[in-house]
């Protein structure tokens, strides 16, 4: 289910598929949409039916998210002290039979589940680095989100991940227009 309001920054880009008789093209990015995001760096990741990813947040880069094979369920919240959409918590479908991609602004903490076996693609706006790569438990019921369903596989790292309460102070206040911290 999508919800009608996202935190501040997070776009939804609709992505046209074009088909003839060989197949079909489908445009993931374009410098000229405006998303906010210059990815320096793109990543593909496979993941089995019931994988939880995350909650993870970053302080500083942006993703561009793509699901090329299978859905996810993006759950979405606004972490940046001052930020108009502050502690709003959303989850947006997405899927490859309706290809569109999201953009998540730094600030902004997510999680990914995956009901079936599914691929996406992710560019970030910042080489990884460590100081870069927060996160708490996606079960905190801090974070307002509701999964579909109860994961079957998350990864030990993601388990292990603090409480939200452990994020205060740690997430940059928003500033500017476009969404990033």
């Amino acid at each position: 289910m999508d919800a009608t309001t996202l935190p501040h920054g997070v776009t939804l880009h609709p992505l046209v598929e074009r088909a003839d008789p060989r197949g079909t093209l489908t445009e993931l990015f374009r410098a000229e949409w405006g998303t906010g995001v210059a990815p320096l760096q793109w990543n593909f990741v496979r993941s089995v039916a019931g994988v939880l990813r995350g909650v993870h947040v970053h302080p500083r880069h942006a993703d561009y998210l793509i699901v090329l094979e299978g859905c996810a369920t993006i759950g979405l919240v606004d972490l940046r002290p001052g930020s108009p959409t502050e502690r709003l918590a959303a989850c947006v479908d997405l899927a490859a039979g309706a290809p569109r991609a999201i953009v998540i602004p730094a600030g902004v903490a997510h999680g990914f589940y995956f009901d079936v076996p599914s691929l996406h693609l992710y560019g970030v706006d910042h080489y990884w680095d460590p100081e870069d790569e927060l996160g708490c438990r996606f079960d905190d019921p801090g974070l307002g989100l509701h999964w579909p369903a109860t994961p079957k596989l998350v990864s030990e790292r993601d388990l292990g991940l603090p409480p939200l309460a452990a994020l205060a102070g740690r997430i940059p206040a928003l500033r500017g227009d476009h969404g990033t911290a």
